[in-house]
């Protein structure tokens, strides 16, 4: 049965009973993306229209703590109370891979007065979403998620190596836009396909990427909030079909030493709610002030907003010098080099694409983030840089090298904390700092090799 989306809780009713649902998993994305949640009998979900968890769970650092003490508790409350969480009807999907008949929907998170909780990431994008429909304008969003498929690890002191294919063999080479060495897995792309189409998920285009075991795959273009749920859908996926297949599927940032980062490219346009026309583009089909200005909105916050996108102390040895991740904020047309980049394109299709964000981003927090650059860009009406038409590589770093330097920068750009929210920028630096005080505890193999004998 082809996915439907209901859009109130009577016709999220009839979805499930015209699937004879039994099991429902309640979930909601926390800061991380991981998903958090009950599992409930059908009758019990049809009965509470929704769950109760501690306001805490959708703050958590990526190891499941949260800080001892400090301004995080002057956003949530040490009592640890409860919010509310309600099911949105239109997130509803099968669970493919489900022994019985399961369902999954995403819920959003209330305070006891009712008003949406400001640090969930829903919540997050929600509130952006809502600045720009103030405006008359509609933002359009389209990602593409690189990932790896690695041979199984149960032991992580042992680096990760690529998974044997069909061959027998592990790629050990390039591999970019290769047909063949995306046959190679066709059991398991087949997978991901069916799941993606029972669920509805809007995936488009799969290529092989540079890395050995990297994939990519792109999503049609879609209003934000829609997408980021397919994004969070779709990394679930495709961990548990790779599990399927005796292999892991990864979205951190730079998971083997030598090999390409993987990216979450973000590209993005804004349509006028009044006639459906793309705000980039001049009647006479040339970029358009807003164009622009978006862009100066993303060189200008970027940088300041990069804990957000690149979350944790691996993202940063992604983005380095000629390793197909960009170092600063240059923008120019069809150049891969730089950090914000416009495809060749109609008029009507002007748009422009992210190229800082890492896999391992939040989806909602990453197209908030954007969007919030963007939007200030055009509300303080930014100009940009000059083009660059040139490799881009050849200029400086522009871009916070460490998570400690990016949350220095975050804590520091008043305006992105008034179109994101304080309380979220309160709660997310704190459980980030916590997590970056817990890797600093930890002694490397490069340490050990480097400097045990040698200082």
């Amino acid at each position: 049965m082809q996915h439907t989306t209901p859009h109130n809780f009577n016709e999220l009713e009839h979805w499930l009973n015209e699937r004879r649902v039994t099991e429902v998993e309640c979930l909601v994305p926390d800061l991380t993306g991981v998903a958090r949640g009950k599992i409930l009998p059908r009758e019990k979900f049809t009965e509470d229209r929704g769950m109760r968890l501690p306001h805490a769970i959708v703050a958590m650092s990526v190891t499941g703590e949260q800080p001892p003490s400090g301004p995080y508790y002057d956003v949530i409350e040490p009592t640890d109370r409860d919010m509310q969480l309600r099911p949105d009807p239109t997130t509803v999907r099968i669970v493919p891979w489900a022994a019985d008949p399961t369902a999954q929907v995403i819920h959003d998170c209330f305070d006891s007065k009712g008003k949406l909780v400001p640090y969930a990431p829903r919540s997050v994008l929600r509130r952006i979403c809502d600045l720009y429909a103030a405006e008359g304008w509609d933002p359009v969003i389209a990602p593409e998620l690189e990932f790896y498929l690695t041979a199984r690890n149960t032991d992580s002191n042992v680096p990760l190596r690529p998974p044997i294919g069909r061959s027998g063999r592990a790629e050990t080479s390039r591999q970019a836009y290769s047909i063949d060495a995306v046959n190679e897995f066709d059991p398991l792309f087949e997978e991901i396909y069916e799941y993606c189409h029972v669920m509805g998920l809007n995936v488009d285009t799969l290529i092989h990427e540079i890395g050995a075991g990297q994939m990519e795959i792109n999503f049609f273009h879609d209003h934000p909030l829609g997408l980021a749920d397919e994004v969070f859908f779709f990394k679930r996926t495709v961990r548990e079909a790779a599990l399927r297949h005796d292999m892991y599927a990864t979205f951190m940032a730079k998971p083997i030493a030598g090999e390409p980062g993987s990216a979450m490219h973000m590209h993005q346009s804004v349509v006028s709610k009044a006639d459906g026309r793309n705000i980039f583009s001049n009647p006479d089909g040339s970029p358009s002030e807003a164009f622009f200005h978006y862009i100066g909105g993303l060189q200008k916050h970027v940088p300041s907003a990069m804990a957000l996108v690149a979350p944790y102390v691996n993202s940063y040895r992604r983005l380095s010098r000629y390793t197909a991740a960009p170092i600063n904020i240059e923008w120019g047309y069809d150049n891969r080099t730089v950090g914000i980049r416009s495809p060749i394109s109609s008029p009507e299709a002007r748009r422009v694409e992210n190229r800082v964000i890492g896999a391992d981003a939040n989806p909602y927090l990453a197209m908030a983030m954007t969007l919030a650059c963007g939007y200030l860009g055009m509300k303080n009406k930014i100009k940009p840089k000059p083009e660059m038409k040139g490799d881009a590589y050849l200029s400086p770093y522009a871009l916070p090298r460490s998570l400690g330097e990016a949350l220095d920068w975050l804590r520091r750009d008043t305006d992105l904390h008034e179109v994101l929210g304080r309380e979220f920028i309160t709660v997310y630096t704190e459980i980030k700092e916590l997590e970056f005080a817990e890797f600093m505890k930890v002694i490397s193999p490069w340490e050990r090799e480097h400097l045990l004998l040698h200082v």
